[in-house]
C-alpha cells in the first residue's frame, strides 16, 4: 500500500469516529401509518339533547351511520356525506321533507352518478350536493354550474 492508500484509510477512520451512533440516539423501531387521515369520519354518537325532537333527529343519525354508513365504508361520492345531508336537510325543512330529500339523494348515492358530471366539485374530487338546493323555498336555492369548485 501506497502512502496515499494509508492517508484516505486513515481519513475515513476518523471520519466514521466523528459520526457514530450514541446513548441518546439510539436506533428504535418506527411505527409509521401508511393510512390517509380522515376526520371525516369522527362522530359523535352522544344522545346530548336539550328538547325532544333532536333527540330524534340524533337518534336517526346514529342508526344510519350504525348499520348503514360503516357498514357501507366512506365511498360516499357526495359532500356533505348522506347523514350530514339529512341532519343539514332536517335543519333547513321539516323531517318529512328531510326524509324525502335524504331518500332521494341515497338513490343518487351510486356510482352510477359519478358518469353524470353535472354536479360542482369540492377540492377533494367529491361532489358538491348541498341541501339548499333541494327545498322549497327558491329564495335558498343557489344554482352552482358543474365547473364549480367548493371550498367545503
Amino acid at each position: 500500500m501506497n502512502f496515499l492508500h494509508q492517508v484516505i484509510l486513515v481519513f475515513l477512520f476518523f471520519v466514521g469516529c466523528l459520526y457514530p451512533q450514541t446513548e441518546i440516539l439510539k436506533w428504535k423501531k418506527t411505527f409509521i401509518s401508511y393510512e390517509k387521515p380522515n376526520e371525516f369520519r369522527v362522530r359523535e354518537y352522544s344522545f346530548d339533547s336539550e328538547n325532544p325532537f333532536d333527540f330524534i333527529k340524533k337518534s336517526f343519525a346514529n342508526a344510519y351511520w350504525f348499520f348503514i354508513s360503516d357498514v357501507d365504508g366512506d365511498n360516499c361520492p357526495f359532500r356533505p356525506s348522506c347523514s350530514s345531508f339529512f341532519m343539514q336537510s332536517i335543519n333547513e325543512t321539516d323531517i318529512f321533507q328531510a326524509s324525502l330529500m335524504f331518500f332521494d339523494r341515497f338513490t343518487r348515492d351510486m356510482n352510477i352518478t359519478k358518469a353524470l358530471n353535472h354536479y360542482p366539485r369540492v377540492k377533494g374530487g367529491y361532489y358538491y350536493d348541498p341541501p339548499q338546493n333541494y327545498t322549497l323555498n327558491r329564495g335558498k336555492i343557489h344554482y352552482l354550474p358543474s365547473t364549480y369548485v367548493a371550498d367545503e
